[in-house]
């Protein structure tokens, strides 16, 4: 059965965030820093060398893919290193479970968490693109609830990745073979369909494609066409992305 939060899943949360608000401008400033450069060098930079894409200023065209990135780091940095270490350097969720506290409430509470700093991120580059006046269209004020389902698809994936690891190493894999190509190749930087067809079609299958096919309309002033199947598509991983770390960390924990 798939994991069912319950209302200590809350207290979890609230945890986290004491503990976040430590260090928080440090986290906000390595969780943004990455895609703003990617925003500012390359659409102001490259972008002043490069024609516009479909009638669009490259700078804007980018700025999409820009808040889709600082959400997939924002999702994947908390839910694997931070979470691997609550999980096997600190034993945090052995202590939980140690408590009326059952493992849905700390695996839902993990996601969430890191779903959190998903849209802190991206919510953050987003206000960076109508600070700087690259895109104010009124559709924007749908882009937060978009990286909320957003956050928790990337959320759900590494926490797979996390229940898994051994070591802070074997997250190498997971950023090399999957995150890396996702940032490059769904088109944070160019259109999908300038790809091969195979290889356009495939990246249709990774999560970060139907983000940027809801998120990069929303920026140009647009409604995103088809965005039901964008949507069921995330919900669909989300859901069994979130399964599947559920059925990982209980053989890993209650064996």
């Amino acid at each position: 059965m798939p994991p069912v939060p319950g209302r200590l899943c809350v207290a979890v949360i609230r945890r986290h965030f004491l503990l976040w608000r430590k260090t928080a401008w440090s986290t906000v400033l390595g969780d943004v820093l990455d895609p703003m450069i990617v925003l500012l060098a390359l659409g102001y930079g490259l972008g002043s060398m490069l024609p516009s894409i479909d009638g669009v200023a490259y700078i804007t065209f980018l700025a999409a893919g820009s808040i889709c990135m600082g959400t997939l780091y924002g999702a994947t940095f908390e839910a694997t290193y931070n979470a691997f270490s609550r999980l096997q350097v600190q034993r945090t969720w052995e202590a939980m479970l140690n408590t009326p506290m059952s493992l849905d409430d700390v695996i839902w509470a993990e996601a969430l968490w890191a779903t959190a700093k998903a849209v802190k991120s991206g919510i953050a580059i987003l206000l960076v693109v109508a600070a700087m006046d690259i895109s104010r269209a009124g559709t924007m004020l749908w882009i937060p609830p978009v990286l909320v389902l957003g956050g928790l698809v990337f959320a759900s994936l590494a926490l797979v990745v996390a229940v898994q690891a051994r070591s802070y190493d074997f997250f190498t894999y997971y950023f090399t073979l999957f995150v890396t190509p996702m940032v490059f190749l769904s088109g944070v930087f160019f259109p999908v369909d300038r790809l091969p067809a195979a290889l356009a079609a495939l990246m249709a299958l990774l999560p970060m494609t139907p983000i940027i096919e809801l998120v990069r309309p929303l920026v140009l002033g647009e409604m995103p066409q088809l965005w039901w199947r964008h949507l069921g598509q995330l919900l669909l991983t989300a859901s069994l992305a979130i399964w599947l770390a559920s059925v990982l960390v209980r053989r890993r924990l209650l064996r």
